[in-house]
């Protein structure tokens, strides 16, 4: 006989469920590295994924952004026009492509940049700190395995398709 909703059989428990586990972590993690820069610059996630994106890579395009961040592309925007009124990234007009603009940081954005950065590698290192050293180049490889093949099941769902 299954299970009834609201009995201790029941199939689904949160705190067991994957993507709920996950999403818990991701958003400690990333509340706790927020309290970082949000403190020192007053700058939130988003504005946080385009200036360490641009620090990384130099120019870029807005969409380019989004698509290595896992940003939609109002919410990357919305983050760059806070980023250029504080003058912390400026535009260039693409001149193949008028509809789109060159990204990058301004010398007051590589500032906070080389600022940030160290404190966000040792944020992560000591959260790292929690996993054996034996465990984490497995940790690693489980990460982006997850990453891709939730991707492929979410590409399978948008096309009609079946999860799995």
């Amino acid at each position: 006989m299954p299970a009834q909703p609201g009995t201790a059989d029941a199939a689904l428990k949160l705190e067991e469920f994957l993507p709920y586990r996950l999403n818990v972590c991701a958003n400690i993690v990333s509340t706790a590295l927020s309290r970082i820069y949000a403190e020192r610059y007053s700058i939130g996630v988003p504005e946080w994924r385009v200036l360490v994106t641009l620090g990384q890579f130099g120019m870029m395009t807005a969409k380019a952004i989004g698509i290595h961040s896992h940003m939609h592309k109002t919410k990357v925007s919305r983050a760059v026009a806070m980023l250029e009124r504080r003058k912390l990234v400026v535009r260039r007009a693409n001149r193949d492509d008028l509809r789109e603009a060159f990204l990058s940081l301004t010398p007051a954005g590589r500032d906070i940049y080389s600022d940030l950065a160290p404190s966000a590698l040792e944020f992560a290192r000591q959260l790292m700190e929690t996993v054996e050293p034996a465990d984490r180049a497995a940790l690693g490889r489980a990460l982006n395995k997850l990453i891709e093949h939730a991707a492929r099941i979410a590409s399978d769902i948008a096309k009609g398709g079946k999860p799995g």
